[in-house]
């Protein structure tokens, strides 16, 4: 999310290829995706300290590529039953202003007042593509695309690791550090 986020926002010419897509709530081709990480990948920052993507590789194609240029220590897998995802996405609001999140179904990120920032007092937005039909159609895509991206991983014994991502935020946080050491 934030690779494509900063190039749309740097209105790079992969950002803008990828904007099209997310503007449609279809998810970004392969090609793009890939060139993306890529570019990534090569900067000095990550060959000094390393790196942890999000939502990537996705698909067979995608983890094929990443393997080709890379090797990895771990791939982690967060594990979420559909309902709670729909409550995340549908529910999850934000701040223009101070950015920070909001999640209407979730007692403890509800904003106090509704469609308010606590912080800012400014009127909270929600992203258009948070929708009932983008969702549905992301978790078709989502199934669909990335069984094979995880079998490919699977046949790497040890490399994949499950974790219950069910849970509150922090105690997820807490089984993945575990896992990572």
């Amino acid at each position: 999310g934030d690779l494509f986020r900063d190039n749309v926002k740097n209105n790079t010419p992969i950002g803008k290829e990828a904007k099209k897509y997310m503007d449609a709530g279809k998810l970004v081709p392969d090609s793009i995706v890939i060139d993306m990480v890529k570019d990534r990948l090569a900067k000095d920052d990550v060959k000094k300290s390393g790196f942890m993507l999000d939502g990537f590789p996705r698909t067979l194609d995608q983890a094929k590529a990443l393997d080709a240029v890379t090797k990895l220590d771990v791939v982690v897998v967060l594990d979420i039953d559909k309902q709670s995802l729909r409550e995340r996405i549908l529910g999850r609001y934000n701040c223009p202003k101070c950015n920070k999140i909001y999640n209407i179904y979730n007692d403890k990120l509800k904003p106090k007042s509704e469609g308010q920032c606590d912080e800012c007092k400014v009127a909270l937005t929600h992203r258009a593509d948070d929708n009932e039909e983008t969702f549905e159609k992301r978790w078709k895509a989502y199934i669909d695309q990335s069984t094979d991206a995880l079998k490919f991983y699977e046949a790497k014994k040890g490399l994949v690791k499950h974790v219950d991502s069910n849970k509150v935020l922090t105690l997820t946080e807490k089984d993945i550090k575990k896992l990572l050491g």
